[in-house]
């Protein structure tokens, strides 16, 4: 039996984040007029380094089998395609190479990672109806400024992805959420983690641009507590693995 997992471009961390608005603290937008660094006014635009191509000529048809469960070769080729094309970008800003070997072991351990977090779900009898999928659509859909589910599955299809995907990715997050909720404690911000966050991106009333503490506290707890989950969850799926049996043909 073969599973369809994460085909979104945000990745594992996208176990929580394809219904959700994030929250962050604000952010300085800077002067309209200003240039963006190490860039000069030119009459024509700049040229751009040639963007790399993604290896997947030699992913197998099965790139891993999780307690007897496949992960299907093409599910992987297209979160990892999405994946190297984040990552293609940031490198012609950064000038270093993509690892694509790095990245598909980190992209393979990721759907390792969700189908274990499904596997427990149903272990525990947790199920996500259609009706529960369609709304959780229409939630994102509504949170990224689109009209309707259907002009949302079309954003998909032009990344590739299929509206088969889509709600088989919303089924796994609506599962990851009520394992989480249920069976997954996660520490609540103290006030020193709020602090420390606080401190640590320059944001105080003495910086240019800053902010009061408690004018930004709830959107530091967010960001806190998105912190919390992401390392309960890491421990929760560690302790699954240890008793897996995972096989990996990448």
């Amino acid at each position: 039996m073969t599973r369809k997992l994460l085909a979104t471009a945000a990745t594992a961390a996208a176990l929580i984040a394809l219904a959700a608005c994030s929250e962050s603290a604000p952010q300085d937008p800077g002067p309209e007029d200003a240039e963006a660094p190490g860039m000069e006014e030119q009459d024509g635009m700049p040229e751009m380094p040639e963007m790399p191509e993604p290896d997947v000529e030699d992913v197998p048809d099965v790139v891993a089998t999780v307690n007897g469960t496949d992960i299907a070769g093409d599910e992987f080729v297209t979160l990892y395609q999405m994946q190297f094309q984040q990552m293609a970008m940031e490198s012609q800003a950064s000038g270093q190479e993509v690892d694509q070997n790095e990245l598909k072991s980190q992209t393979l351990n990721s759907m390792v990672d969700s189908e274990l977090l499904v596997q427990d779900a149903h272990q525990r009898g947790y199920e996500a109806s259609e009706e529960d999928v369609e709304a959780l659509l229409e939630q994102t859909a509504t949170s990224n400024q689109m009209e309707s589910v259907e002009e949302l599955l079309g954003v998909y299809a032009e990344q590739g992805v299929t509206e088969e995907q889509v709600r088989d990715d919303a089924q796994t997050q609506l599962l990851v959420q009520e394992l989480v909720e249920n069976d997954i404690e996660v520490d609540e911000p103290t006030d020193e983690e709020v602090v420390e966050l606080y401190e640590s991106m320059g944001l105080g009333e003495d910086e240019e641009n800053g902010y009061e503490l408690e004018e930004i506290r709830p959107e530091l707890e967010a960001q806190v507590r998105n912190q919390n989950r992401s390392e309960a969850v890491g421990a929760h799926v560690d302790d699954l693995r240890s008793d897996a049996e995972v096989q990996t043909y990448l």
